[in-house]
């Protein structure tokens, strides 16, 4: 139970700093592109992978707070459905160019942002 509950308290973190992080893209670039998802799940992929490959490596993160951290806080912060639904948005306008971006951008970028990372925190390890 108590680690159900680390999961569910690590969720409503990610998900308030999805929201935020969201919010703040809205405003800073417009409506026209879903940048906010973008960012979030960039930036997402990129801390999970550290997460992970410094949990793995390293007794400092016990496995109560990996379980926090990767399945609570960046699983509720990232967030596949919200990618999905806006790329068949796009689709639904018409806009097969930024649509096909956009699911490159998703794709690759957090592909690219998760290899970052792993190389990034082996490296600091030493």
């Amino acid at each position: 139970m108590a680690r159900l509950l680390l999961v569910c308290l690590g969720g409503a973190l990610g998900s308030g700093a999805r929201y935020l992080t969201s919010a703040w893209a809205l405003r800073a670039f417009g409506p026209d592109f879903p940048r906010g998802t973008l960012l979030v799940n960039v930036s997402g992929s990129f801390l999970l992978a550290g997460i992970m490959t410094a949990s793995l490596q390293s007794e400092a993160f016990p496995p109560d707070l990996r379980l926090f951290l990767a399945a609570g806080v960046m699983g509720g912060f990232t967030t596949y459905s919200s990618f999905n639904y806006e790329t068949l948005a796009l689709l639904e306008q018409g806009r097969l160019a930024a649509a096909a971006g956009y699911l490159l951008a998703t794709v690759l970028g957090c592909l690219a942002a998760a290899v970052v990372a792993t190389l990034l925190v082996r490296w600091l390890a030493g």
